[in-house]
């Protein structure tokens, strides 16, 4: 359904250039739900105006459906692609009914080439819409008195109402409070889901991108750093600066000692003399710097008298901490220890009782790690 191609948009600032997307491809298929994730000032947004026809791009290929509709030499404007946007802001026109706001952009759409659609027809068009978000009832209830949730809601179904091919959601979710934010997650999927259309969705938000998207672009400097499904962006990150974008990380720095024919079966030396086994990417030399990388709610406690399991020695790593800080979190504790080799956060049951600068074991199973 789009395919972008080499995209590049640069901006003059204080003379000089600033390369907002620096050749960014992908591509989204029928259906699919794709999400571009990053930190602010990543180029995603950027990327999402160019595609929406509100960005002359620098360079590159865009296609939607199969139609070129931006290149350095073609430029469709954004009301003659086959797109919808959900903006940040929402844009709810507060001098309008609800009903208003959703079939508004009707009356500047026609269909092929014939006349705006009538009153009568646009009001059908409008109802079909909101009834998809669930909110027909509030039809002819002023703009100004709906909650944040509801006027979400109105801008997903204005959206909707034009029927798109493609559609856009730049950050819709960060206006709303944790709660409905969660809900809405799960709302806005289940729709795209069930009407079948191609969505592409930025955000900064790591759980909102893992929870919904089918696949994950991260970005980093106008850049695609990783490409893949959300377990492997989460659990397969392929860099130390994916890891870090798609939530906590816990990192320990070594070289490689050593291995066997099977992947699993690669020693590490710490800094502090631990050997630590652990999947290495392919390429890494004897004795080359390495990077390992294992997520806070992978990480086990035990105490230090329990040692390791008989049966599997060689399928963990254990390594001695000390307690250093425990935040209570409500659904987990977040507890920082000390390690030879530096610090180490462990996500834990909220239940889990651990004495202050307590000495613990910590366990990571070989599978759960990567070193880079």
């Amino acid at each position: 359904m789009l395919k972008v191609d080499n995209l590049r948009k640069s901006f003059l600032s204080d003379k000089s250039v600033v390369h907002a997307v620096d050749g960014v491809s992908f591509e989204v298929g029928a259906g699919e739900f794709f999400t571009l994730l990053g930190p602010s000032g990543c180029g995603k947004s950027t990327t999402l105006r160019c595609i929406a026809g509100l960005e002359n791009i620098t360079s590159g290929r865009l296609l939607i459906d199969g139609e070129l509709v931006a290149s350095d030499k073609i430029f469709i404007e954004a009301n003659h692609r086959p797109i919808a946007m959900v903006f940040q802001s929402y844009a709810i026109w507060p001098h309008m009914t609800v009903l208003e706001n959703v079939t508004f952009p009707l009356s500047y759409r026609s269909a092929e080439a014939s006349s705006r659609a009538s009153r009568i027809t646009r009001r059908e068009l409008g109802m079909e819409a909101l009834k998809m978000v669930q909110l027909d009832h509030l039809a002819d209830r002023d703009a100004p008195y709906l909650s944040g949730g509801q006027q979400q809601r109105v801008a997903l179904a204005r959206a909707l109402v034009v029927h798109p091919k493609l559609l856009l959601l730049d950050e819709p979710l960060s206006n709303l409070d944790a709660k409905l934010r969660e809900d809405m997650r799960y709302e806005i999927k289940e729709l795209t889901s069930r009407l079948g259309i191609s969505t592409m969705y930025v955000t900064h938000d790591q759980a909102e991108a893992l929870s919904m998207s089918d696949r994950i672009a991260v970005m980093s400097r106008g850049k695609i750093l990783q490409l893949g499904t959300p377990r492997e962006i989460y659990l397969e990150p392929q860099s130390s600066s994916v890891a870090r974008i798609v939530g906590n990380i816990n990192v320990f720095r070594g070289k490689k000692a050593g291995g066997s024919t099977s992947p699993m079966q690669n020693e590490i030396r710490l800094a502090s003399g631990t050997i630590f086994r652990c999947p290495v990417v392919e390429g890494r030399s004897l004795n080359e710097d390495v990077e390992i990388m294992f997520r806070p709610e992978l990480v086990r406690v035990r105490s230090r008298s329990a040692g390791l399991v008989s049966d599997e020695p060689d399928k963990v790593n254990t390594f001695n901490a000390q307690v250093k800080r425990v935040d209570f979190t409500g659904d987990h504790l977040k507890v920082h220890f000390e390690t030879p080799d530096g610090e180490v956060i462990a996500k834990l049951p909220p239940d889990q009782v651990l004495p202050p600068n307590g000495e613990v074991s910590l366990v990571v199973r070989v599978e759960n790690c990567t070193a880079h």
